[in-house]
Formats: C-alpha cells, structure tokens, sequence
C-alpha cells in the first residue's frame, strides 16, 4: 500500500518568462521575412500562411504573461487548476533545474504520452520532491531536444 501524502499546495506561473530585447523581436522578422520571401519566390503558398501564422504565434507566446497556476499534491495525483493527474498514469517523477527555477517532471507509463512539468517555489522543493517520493520512484531527467530548442531561441 502507497504511502499517505499530506496535500500540498503552491502557485507557480504556467512557464519561465525569458527577457527579449528589441534584437529578438528584429530577428524574429528578419527569419519570417526570409522564409516568406523563399516561399513566394517558389510558390509555396501553404509554406507562406505557415511561416506568417508560426511568427504570430510566436509573437503573441512572447508577448503574453503567464498565468499564474494552483497546483496542489494530494493523495490521488497532482491537481493543476482544476485538472487532475493521477499518480496511476505515472511511472516516475524527476526535478529539473533551468537557471534559478526547478520543476517536477512527471514521465507517463505509456511510451508516447508527454511528460507533465510542473515548475515550484525553491522553498517548497524539498516538501514537494518528498510527497512526490511517497507515490513515484525518482529518476533522473534532462532537457530534451525540443527544450533545449526552445531555451535557445527564447521563446
């Protein structure tokens, strides 16, 4: 039998606001005008209303603040806002550390589910790694490609 957890509960922001100076938003133009120019120059119309749709999403992602989430830890899974994941779709739990923030990585027992992350106070890491301990073996998790893509480009 699972060991009992006391619920826990924390608010954190949905993602890690990066800092983009007016460079990134120049350069953000400069690679959407390339494309659309290459696009048009060979016809690519479906190519074109990607590239202009892609640069707004990623503008508006830049622009938008995030929101601030209620998470809590009880004993049938994490509860985030008013989702709930239970411990039962997990086979693991790992922490990562990006620059001064950390998160808890909940990795899925199916093979091409997606990691849920969760990101946490410092201050409430060692309560929050010992509930998540009482329920989910730890082991240990890295950035994956797509993220590192994404803290490199800044977005």
């Amino acid at each position: 039998m699972a060991k009992s957890i006391n619920d826990i509960s924390w608010e954190a922001e949905e993602y890690i606001v990066r800092e983009h100076n007016a460079w990134w938003y120049i350069g953000l133009f400069l690679v959407c005008a390339g494309l659309s120019a290459l696009a048009i120059f060979l016809g690519w119309w479906t190519f074109l209303a990607l590239v202009i749709l892609s640069g707004i999403a990623i503008l508006i992602s830049a622009l938008r603040p995030p929101r601030k989430i209620h998470y809590a830890l009880t004993s049938d899974g994490l509860t985030e806002g008013n989702n709930l994941h239970p411990f039962t779709n997990y086979r693991a739990f790992g922490i990562l550390k990006e620059g001064t923030h950390f998160s808890a990585v909940l990795i899925p027992k199916k093979r091409f589910s997606l990691n849920t992350k969760v990101y946490f106070p410092g201050n409430s890491g060692e309560q929050i790694v010992d509930a998540l301990g009482a329920r989910l073996p730890m082991e240990e998790v890295k950035l994956d490609f797509l993220d590192k893509i994404v803290n490199f480009l800044r977005i």
